[in-house]
């Protein structure tokens, strides 16, 4: 009896591998929707060697870009003109679903795509140059009030955007109007930082992933992170802004999105990759080198996320007047 279930089970994973083996696309790619050095850029490039070191991918996936309108374009072209296309993954972040909100992705909306997988999550953070001035976020914000002009704060979206939306927070609670900062606006995070290491913009405002690197070399100063506590490990002494008196947070999932007419054969075999990526350790462990932190969710409970976040963007886009 045992040796016949023995042979059952066996025929069985066999055609489970079969079947995986067929579904696999033959070109995967991910598309980061902004230019490269970005949190777009980290959420591919994260999946793409979790996939490929697991051994859940066997064809390279290659990473994309396509800026515009922070993530507006990729979103429009994925729908309008990939639709069906069964090896493409496209990152999101939070960022994407506040614009989502705000209808800044044009005549789509969060119920224009499949939801595929939310594999980590970041915090937004201010940070500034090395050697400059400004020790705390509460200096920062001191010098803001004097001279709301005088200060230059980079960000990668428009007014309105997830960077933006960090610093207005920010500014409200300091009883600072929001539409008066100076704000330069680029697109993707790996531009912003750029501009403020090269003198152009004094303040960056983006997530903490994006800028750990540059931190880790001694270039910048986090002033806040954006998280209800510390984070753990070599992030630990990073200030929140909760605990210099700002009570504001900002998690930031980072994920993908397929096209709407994507079959159900080839969605689910993406699923199950990274329903299996997510449960592995290794995996865990390269989520924490790239400074991102657990989130794990797939299809329909990611769906049902995405759509609760942008609800409850929509209601905060109302509160600074973004709304269309």
């Amino acid at each position: 009896m045992k040796t016949a279930l023995s042979r059952i089970a066996l025929i069985t994973s066999g055609l489970l591998l079969s079947t995986q083996l067929m579904a696999e696309p033959k070109r995967p790619e991910c598309i980061a929707p902004a230019k490269p050095g970005g949190g777009f850029d980290l959420t591919c490039k994260l999946a793409q060697s979790g996939l490929k070191d697991s051994g859940l991918l066997k064809s390279p996936m290659r990473v994309t870009y396509m800026p515009g309108g922070v993530g507006a374009v990729a979103y429009n072209a994925v729908v309008a003109q990939r639709p069906k296309d069964a090896g493409t993954i496209t990152a999101f972040s939070s960022g994407s679903l506040l614009n989502l909100a705000q209808g800044k992705f044009g005549r789509y909306d969060e119920n224009a795509v499949r939801w595929l997988a939310g594999i980590g999550t970041d915090y937004g953070a201010i940070s500034v140059r090395a050697d400059s001035p400004y020790k705390t976020l509460g200096e920062l914000v001191e010098a803001v009030k004097k001279d709301p002009g005088g200060i230059v704060f980079g960000a990668g979206a428009t007014i309105g955007g997830q960077d933006w939306m960090q610093t207005a927070l920010i500014a409200r609670a300091a009883d600072i109007d929001p539409q008066k900062l100076r704000y330069v606006a680029f697109e993707g995070g790996g531009e912003t930082l750029t501009a403020m290491l090269g003198g152009h913009v004094q303040v960056t405002s983006s997530g903490l992933g994006e800028v750990t690197p540059q931190l880790a070399a001694g270039k910048i100063r986090v002033l806040a992170v954006l998280s209800d506590q510390r984070l753990p490990g070599k992030l630990a002494d990073i200030p929140t802004a909760k605990e210099q008196g700002f009570d504001i947070t900002w998690p930031v999932i980072r994920g993908f999105y397929m096209g709407p007419e994507v079959s159900d054969e080839d969605f689910n075999w993406w699923k199950q990759q990274f329903d299996t990526l997510l449960a592995s350790e290794d995996f865990a462990k390269l989520r924490e080198q790239r400074d991102l932190f657990p989130l794990s969710m797939t299809g329909d409970e990611l769906k049902a996320y995405v759509f609760e976040q942008v609800k409850q963007y929509k209601q905060l886009a109302g509160e600074f007047g973004l709304a269309q």
